[in-house]
């Protein structure tokens, strides 16, 4: 059977970046706006007051210092707290096309691909601006690409999924290169006037080529092995859909956006990732000492720790279990990729490496590497 190899990888990293002391100022003005306009109803006890949130807040619930946007203005309007996109023509580019884009041709550069060469693109992202055409159809043919694409969706999971689906179709003989790609326009899809919530996510793209490995020309990491699992939960949730105009009353539901049961994630996902790393390791006889990375999903570092600890046995070093969520925060399915993108190079020929990556669904995907 052939095995795969991923050979390059791309990020596309948004030019404006939003800090937590610029979205506290933003946020709290908001509240006190609301406040505001409520005071009686707040007064008589029929509605509780919004909280301020704080930069000392948002670093211990989180570990996030800052994150990349599209849009901050929008963002961090009081009046608005979402971002201020253009609408654009059908025949000009898609936003998450256009990001796409650019961190595909950095990752065909990295591996040395052409893109005519690439015979299948794979969109896998949370959210896509578009039912259809298929994203995934459009950078297609924005690359020049041949063979085909497709869109595909498993929350933050869908890079780790996206993969395996790569990996297969090489393995099986149907294809000899593709391309994931995950542009993550998380700005869009939050709550920013949520105080739970209101800092979690980020914009950024990442890809990665994925070819079989004998045709593989430079520096590489062989995939040995890969693990997807799901098990259904309403815990993460986003109930926005084309069935949204059948609806009455549907304008402002606060489940249109992003909403999740913090408590109840972190209490049921934890075990679940953990122990599916554990079995994908044992089941392809790699020990805790035998892997030299570990490149989580970025969505909270308490969380990462404690998936870290669990699988190696003790506290990862930090250069073992690399963390980008304080300068990226949680960006979705794109976070492992920003992370193994980042912080693989110094890695040489037989160290291995786990990618994973978890989320709504619940999901969680594991990718094991062997560097070649």
């Amino acid at each position: 059977m052939q095995k795969a190899a991923i050979s390059g990888s791309g990020v596309f990293t948004p030019s404006q970046v939003i800090t937590n002391d610029e979205l506290v100022v933003a946020f709290n003005a908001y509240a006190d706006r609301q406040n505001a306009i409520h005071a009686d109803a707040i007064a008589a006890g029929t509605m509780a007051a919004i909280p301020h949130s704080s930069a000392e807040f948002i670093k211990s619930a989180s570990g996030i210092d800052q994150r990349h946007v599209l849009d901050k203005s929008g963002v961090l309007d009081p009046d608005r707290m979402y971002p201020r996109l253009a609408t654009r023509d059908d025949d000009a580019p898609s936003q998450m096309a256009e990001m796409a884009l650019a961190a595909c041709k950095d990752a065909l550069a990295q591996a040395g691909v052409a893109a005519g060469d690439i015979d299948a693109v794979i969109c896998a992202a949370s959210n896509h601006e578009r039912a259809y055409p298929a994203i995934a159809i459009e950078i297609q043919q924005l690359l020049g690409t041949s063979g085909f694409a497709f869109d595909m969706n498993v929350a933050c999971s869908s890079a780790t999924f996206g993969i395996q689906a790569a990996t297969d179709m090489i393995r099986a003989g149907s294809i000899r290169r593709a391309i994931v790609v995950n542009p993550e326009i998380c700005s869009a899809h939050l709550e920013w006037r949520d105080r739970d919530c209101h800092f979690i996510f980020g914009d950024v793209c990442t890809a990665v080529v994925i070819e079989a490995s004998d045709l593989a020309t430079g520096p590489k990491f062989v995939i040995e092995s890969t693990r997807c699992a799901t098990e259904f939960s309403n815990n993460i949730r986003n109930n926005d859909g084309f069935l949204r105009r059948t609806r009455d009353a549907m304008d402002d539901r606060r489940d249109m956006q992003f909403v999740q049961n913090g408590r109840k994630v972190f209490k049921e996902v934890l075990p679940m990732v953990s122990n599916h790393i554990a079995a994908h390791m044992a089941d392809e006889g790699v020990g805790a000492d035998d892997l030299k990375r570990l490149w989580l999903h970025q969505a909270n570092k308490s969380m990462n720790d404690f998936i870290g600890k669990k699988v190696l046995g003790r506290v990862p070093d930090p250069t073992e279990q690399p963390n980008i969520l304080q300068d990226y925060a949680n960006t979705s399915s794109a976070g492992s990729i920003i992370a193994f993108s980042k912080y693989s190079n110094d890695l040489v020929p037989g160290d291995k490496g786990l990618i994973c990556s978890f989320g709504a669904g619940y999901s969680v995907g594991s990718v094991l590497l062997t560097r070649a």
